[in-house]
């Protein structure tokens, strides 16, 4: 196990023990919320940035998954970031961008966290160590239960290789921006070098393109956006959030409806 110059590295049981430790005595500070579904209930946007080339990765995989499948009929929205500073470490990850690397850069300036893998971000507040399940359940169960200040609805329609994404907005928009994730539901990968050599490895919500939308005092609009050819409504999905430009706090994030018929221009 290698540690990276860019202080990225792959946790192992001591520095997961030493998270866990610390996190007992560190309060989950979540905003006030209020879901666009359910009034007074919350959102999770859980980010995890993950690698094939860590040997640590795969438990916060799994767990991940796990919460995924238990979460289906909560507003609990899974993000899979593989980041690309593994990929010269003896094994390239196919799902691997540099633009998510940058993604998890910006969190370490925001939270004053160090980067590394596995590692997620809740609402854009908490961070821990990816494979922490008693820190990770519970900053979920707390953003659940607070408020939110912006909504988002979001429908996208297929046309060849472009989506085009209607959104509307509500609630608080100032200084912030609308990312939007295309993400596969699931793939396995055999790694057949590197710290996983011999594995194979099941992945879940990982996020293929993250497009950034600026907005402004307009409450409504439409991105286009292209997508993989292997694009499916059965085994991907749309995920939408605001976030607020200075700060990476997530102020609310839902899933596309995903319509075969035409979605008129807003």
């Amino acid at each position: 196990m290698k540690t990276l110059k860019i202080f990225s590295f792959c946790v192992g049981t001591v520095a997961l023990a030493l998270a866990t430790a610390a996190y007992a005595n560190r309060k989950i500070n979540a905003p006030k919320t209020e879901n666009n579904t359910t009034p007074g209930k919350g959102f999770a946007l859980v980010e995890l940035f993950t690698s094939e080339g860590c040997s640590s990765c795969p438990p916060a995989d799994e767990l991940l998954t796990r919460i995924q499948k238990e979460s289906q009929e909560k507003p609990v929205y899974i993000l899979a970031y593989h980041v690309d500073y593994w990929n010269n470490l003896g094994w390239k990850d196919v799902f691997s961008n540099a633009m998510f690397s940058k993604r998890q850069k910006e969190y370490s300036y925001h939270l004053n966290a160090q980067v590394y893998t596995p590692q997620v971000i809740v609402n854009g507040k908490t961070e821990m160590v990816g494979s922490d399940e008693p820190a990770l359940r519970e900053a979920i169960s707390n953003a659940l239960t607070t408020a939110q200040t912006a909504q988002v609805s979001l429908k996208a329609q297929q046309t060849g290789d472009k989506l085009a994404v209607n959104y509307e907005l509500s609630g608080n928009t100032d200084n912030q921006q609308l990312l939007i994730a295309i993400v596969q539901k699931t793939a396995i990968s055999k790694v057949a070098r590197g710290e996983n050599e011999g594995r194979t490895l099941l992945h879940t919500q990982i996020v293929r393109d993250l497009k950034t939308v600026a907005l402004s005092e307009v409450k409504t609009g439409q991105t286009i956006i292209s997508v993989p050819k292997e694009f499916n409504q059965q085994e991907w999905e749309v995920v939408g959030f605001i976030q607020n430009k200075d700060s990476g706090e997530v102020l609310t994030a839902t899933k596309a409806v995903l319509t075969s018929e035409a979605v008129a221009k807003i």
